[in-house]
C-alpha cells in the first residue's frame, strides 16, 4: 500500500480526522493554504476524478464540502472547493480528493 491517502484511511499514518462516513473521510490538510483547509477523501482508491464512475460518490463529496463549511463556520463568508486532476491540473497525490478552503478571502484568476 504505497498511496499516502490509502495509508491514512487504513490508520497506518496518523491524521487529524474531522468527519467520516461509510465511503469517505475528511482530514485537516498538513500544509494548509487557508485558515480552513480540509481534504475529503473517498475510502476507495480512485487515482483521479476521471476514474470515478459513481455519481453518488461525487455528490457525497460535494455535499460533504457543504456540510463541513457549515460545521467550520465558513458557510456564509465563503469557501472554495477544488479537485486537481493529473499533472497539468496540479494533482500531486494520485488518489481522488476534494479540497475545502476558507476562512479568508481567496484570490482567483478564474473570476
Amino acid at each position: 500500500m504505497e498511496c499516502i491517502f490509502c495509508q491514512i484511511i487504513a490508520g497506518a499514518i496518523p491524521s487529524e480526522k474531522v468527519h467520516e462516513t461509510e465511503s469517505l473521510i475528511v482530514i485537516k490538510d498538513i500544509a494548509p493554504q487557508a485558515p480552513t483547509h480540509l481534504l475529503a477523501i473517498p475510502k476507495a482508491h480512485l487515482p483521479t476524478l476521471n476514474d470515478c464512475k459513481d455519481p453518488n460518490l461525487l455528490g457525497e463529496l460535494l455535499d460533504t464540502a457543504r456540510f463541513m463549511a457549515k460545521a467550520t463556520g465558513i458557510e456564509e463568508s465563503g469557501y472554495r472547493t477544488l479537485i486537481n486532476t493529473n499533472a497539468d491540473g496540479g494533482q500531486v497525490v494520485h488518489h481522488l480528493h476534494l479540497h475545502i478552503l476558507g476562512g479568508r478571502s481567496l484570490s482567483s484568476s478564474m473570476g
